[in-house]
């Protein structure tokens, strides 16, 4: 089974996360961050994953160290249930529409975590949601992950459109990234490791 739990404990957050590759996109989150929780639940219900997140941060500060550090967590959660990557289709990619909003991911399951961000989001929040703790997410997620993460946006103006179709988009590329392959045979690298 490609499953994993991770929990992560520091004085600013205390964060589970329990993650299987192989799910239906059925999600129980609570992050104490409403919009959040809500776009957590968009990208597991994308990629198929089946995702668990409980997360306590000191959110009385603000919101950064919950949603960085639940990045960081799922990255770990992810890179674990892959094990040695044997089967996988390795690369994914999604173009997703919200309305206006037109945002392309790509992933590349390579070892080499890495985020290139270029989503331009003029708003500075949607609701009590900073909007740059998106890029902080994702950041976290790619680099704990070990994927190389692109996100774009294509067109857009409603930063609400703009997050959500960037994790949606997300979702969409890892699912085609992780899934398995019966063409594969090993791991997906002329190396013959990632």
């Amino acid at each position: 089974m490609r499953r994993a739990t991770v929990e992560r404990k520091t004085n600013e957050t205390d964060i589970s996360v329990t993650i299987d590759l192989d799910g239906s996109g059925a999600c129980d989150v609570e992050t104490g961050v409403g919009f959040f929780d809500h776009m957590l639940s968009a990208l597991g219900r994308h990629s198929l994953c089946d995702l668990t997140v409980r997360a306590k941060g000191d959110t009385w500060v603000d919101d950064h160290h919950t949603v960085e550090d639940v990045g960081i967590v799922i990255g770990q959660a992810i890179r674990e249930a892959l094990g040695d990557k044997r089967g996988i289709g390795r690369f994914g990619d999604a173009a997703i529409p919200m309305d206006e909003a037109l945002v392309l991911a790509a992933i590349d399951v390579s070892g080499r975590g890495e985020l290139f961000w270029d989503v331009d989001i003029v708003a500075e929040k949607v609701g009590t949601f900073d909007c740059e703790l998106a890029r902080e997410f994702f950041a976290g997620l790619a680099r704990d992950a070990g994927i190389t993460l692109h996100l774009r946006k294509l067109a857009g103006d409603n930063a609400h459109h703009i997050i959500e179709a960037t994790f949606k988009a997300c979702g969409r590329a890892l699912r085609a990234a992780v899934e398995a392959d019966a063409r594969v045979t090993g791991v997906p690298s002329t190396k013959g490791s990632l």
